[in-house]
């Protein structure tokens, strides 16, 4: 009998906070900005909001934190519900902080009200000075004095457009002795005259994030609003803003966010990444972003097992991306259809098969998936094979193909080698075997043992395709933490094109999101972007085995 897995401390709270009737039911949030592209560090959260909802019958809203007009853009809005649904989750109701301007702004009117908050003309550079150190408390200017019907006067025509961006700010009256830096009066809104994604003109003055995020919470009814543990600083004013509002009190929580080797999260560098061109886009194969993932051939299940074997801690830690890549290959082991691909091509002439003579041979699909059947594949007198699978002078340990050896070929025949033919330059364009007609797979009565077998496709019948071999994208595990510019550490063969692969017949029906094993070689899919119906791609999405752990061993 399986062991049950503990709960983690989010787990026990929630199973506490229902068991004492603090709650009905949960309801989390997924609150992405949307200036940018979703990363693995996202889909951790949203694994996680997600699936506490689902664990405990409750509800997820995707909320759009779009309260910085400068830096966001629908595109953005449209990949981040794409990636969501990817992932395999829907939420309950779909909001944006935007749709609650007036609300928030009705807020901040009533902590002006309570002489909780007052308009501040000093530049950025004052409001830092006048903060103090951490070790010495801030000290509050003339304009803290402003009485209640001035701020609330200034405030109007702040809305109103009357003052230029950076003029003039909104400030909460909290504690400018606070240990915590963040408690010494806020900014909690600014004027910023810019077009909005979806408001438009309507508003030159915008909530920051410490106000607008608590209050859309408790306005949506937010039970459990979990954050990475950055935010920890952030809580006590996320609690001292619902209180003095006297609304719905939702309660921050903060986990460990997902920091992974051989990548980086910072959204400021993948951006770097894109616009200097080490990249080909967002959604580059070598990117962490779940747009690049996706194109490279993970899958969702995949990303979600990881996310779940990770855990919930409360201690940043550095997460190995061979674990990720273990679960990908895990999923694709059992779903991935596989074919065969000859990636470095050299010639198998069959020197006793029949001139003209083509057999279809049988070949299972995926042996995991009995109910994907067999496909048919064509076989004739030449072949191409790797160039890998033959050697001139074999060792006592090499199954291949070399003169005299015999080797099987995969679904088809036993064949042993006779000689091989090269070019002036010594190398060798050609392999010479003979076939056994009695060693058919299926029905091999021979008695020829071969302890090899290797991948193969028939010349008349090969289909040309580009094949790409993605790998990791820096070369050291930590590139974010070594000295120096961290594009200084990015693996130069992190993708290497092979233009002239030779594919099966068989998959110039693969379709854009279809998972294959290239057989021996390793997973890969169907370019999204470059492949066409005159020209297919494929990616490599992970080798069939860990190289890096292989190599960190010697």
């Amino acid at each position: 009998m399986s062991e049950e897995k503990s709960l983690n401390f989010i787990e026990e709270i929630i199973e506490t906070d229902l068991a004492a009737g603090k709650h009905k039911s949960i309801l989390t949030r997924f609150p992405p900005e949307p200036n940018g592209y979703l990363h693995i560090g996202h889909a951790k959260s949203i694994c996680l909001n997600f699936g506490l909802a689902q664990k405990y019958g409750g509800a997820t809203n995707l909320r759009f934190d779009d309260t910085n007009p400068v830096t966001e853009d629908t595109e953005y809005v449209d990949s981040i519900k794409g990636d969501v649904q990817w992932l395999g989750f829907q939420w309950a109701n779909e909001f944006y902080a935007s749709d609650y301007f007036e609300q928030l702004y009705a807020f901040a009117v009533k902590l002006i009200e309570k002489g909780l908050a007052y308009v501040d003309d000093s530049t950025s550079e004052e409001i830092a000075a006048q903060k103090g150190t951490p070790t010495q408390p801030g000290v509050r200017n003339q304009y803290a004095e402003r009485s209640v019907a001035e701020n609330l006067q200034i405030f109007t025509d702040m809305r109103s457009g009357k003052y230029a961006d950076g003029s003039k700010v909104l400030r909460a009256k909290v504690d400018m002795a606070s240990p915590n830096m963040l408690l010494r009066d806020p900014i909690i809104y600014r004027i910023k005259h810019a077009h909005h994604h979806r408001t438009g003109d309507a508003w030159c003055i915008y909530p920051m994030y410490d106000f607008a995020h608590g209050q859309s919470d408790s306005i949506e009814g937010i039970t459990h609003s979990i954050c990475t543990l950055e935010f920890i600083p952030h809580r006590a004013l996320y609690d001292w803003l619902i209180e003095q509002l006297e609304i719905f009190p939702s309660h921050q929580y903060e986990f460990a966010r997902l920091n992974m080797t051989y990548t980086v999260m910072s959204k400021r560098k993948l951006l770097q990444l894109v616009n200097e061109g080490h990249v080909e886009s967002w959604d580059d194969p070598r990117m962490p972003t779940i747009s690049g993932m996706r194109r490279r051939g993970y899958t969702p299940k995949s990303i979600r097992d990881f996310c779940d074997r990770i855990g919930v801690a409360k201690r940043e830690n550095l997460i190995d991306l061979s674990l990720l890549e273990f679960f990908v290959r895990e999923d694709l082991n059992k779903t991935a259809l596989r074919r065969m691909a000859v990636l470095d091509p050299l010639a198998l002439e069959i020197t006793n098969y029949p001139a003209g003579q083509v057999e279809m041979m049988q070949s299972e699909n995926n042996p995991e998936m009995p109910e994907t059947g067999e496909r048919e594949i064509p076989f004739s007198g030449t072949l191409w094979i790797e160039r890998e699978d033959f050697m001139e002078e074999a060792s006592k340990k090499w199954f291949r193909l070399a003169p005299g050896a015999v080797v099987r070929l995969k679904s088809a025949y036993i064949v042993r080698c006779t000689g091989f033919e090269k070019d002036a330059d010594g190398r060798v364009t050609k392999v010479l075997a003979e076939y056994i007609p009695e060693s058919r797979s299926g029905s091999d009565t021979s008695g020829v043992h071969a302890k090899g077998t290797i991948h193969w496709i028939s010349a008349a019948h090969a289909v040309q395709a580009e094949v790409r071999l993605y790998d990791r994208l820096f070369k050291v595990e930590n590139p974010s933490a070594e000295e120096g510019d961290f594009k200084s550490y990015i693996n130069p063969d992190s993708l290497q094109v092979i233009e002239h692969a030779y594919i099966e017949p068989a998959l110039t029906a693969a379709q854009v999101g279809d998972h294959f094993q290239f057989i021996r070689k390793g997973y890969f899919t169907l370019d999204a972007v470059h492949s066409n119906a005159s020209k297919l791609v494929f990616n490599r999405t992970v080798t069939l085995k860990d190289t890096w752990a292989r190599e960190a061993k010697k």
